[in-house]
């Protein structure tokens, strides 16, 4: 159910913000406590209140005229924030040449995350600076690394 929600949440969002500079980065349905409907959305120069503000307001609408989501939910717009997980093959190529953090499943050469310089990711497989390619199907998330 989470999928169709997601998917329908996502196609929703894709044609409010059609010709605009924002992005939409990630749709999630989950629940905690309570159900949540998380989308995450980004823009060149950034998003501010007033975007996400913007677009939760006409989301919302929509998806209750609509009926899309059977339970009841918390809707959250927000910036993916600085540490954003990257997904879609764009995320990779914008990110090119910053410090990201890679979460395995299994270890590689006894380590289960990786942290190093983004060089690339043809689909297959992941390039961090002066490591071995990492495969796909080892890789569990990959987010920008924020040093503090």
């Amino acid at each position: 159910m989470a999928n169709i929600v997601e998917k329908t949440v996502r196609e929703t969002v894709e044609t409010l913000i059609e010709g605009s500079d924002v992005e939409l980065v990630d749709v999630e349905y989950v629940k905690e406590k309570d159900w949540y409907l998380r989308v995450f959305i980004d823009k060149p120069e950034g998003v501010g209140v007033e975007d996400c503000q913007s677009l939760s307001e006409r989301l919302e609408s929509l998806l209750d005229e609509r009926d899309v989501v059977p339970e009841a939910y918390i809707l959250e717009v927000s910036s993916p924030g600085l540490d954003r997980v990257l997904k879609k093959p764009r995320d990779f190529e914008r990110e090119r040449g910053k410090a990201v953090e890679v979460s395995l499943y299994e270890p590689v050469d006894g380590e289960k995350l990786l942290v190093g310089t983004l060089e690339g990711f043809d689909g297959m497989a992941l390039t961090l600076e002066g490591c071995a390619p990492v495969p796909k199907e080892k890789i569990a998330q990959v987010r920008l690394h924020i040093e503090i």
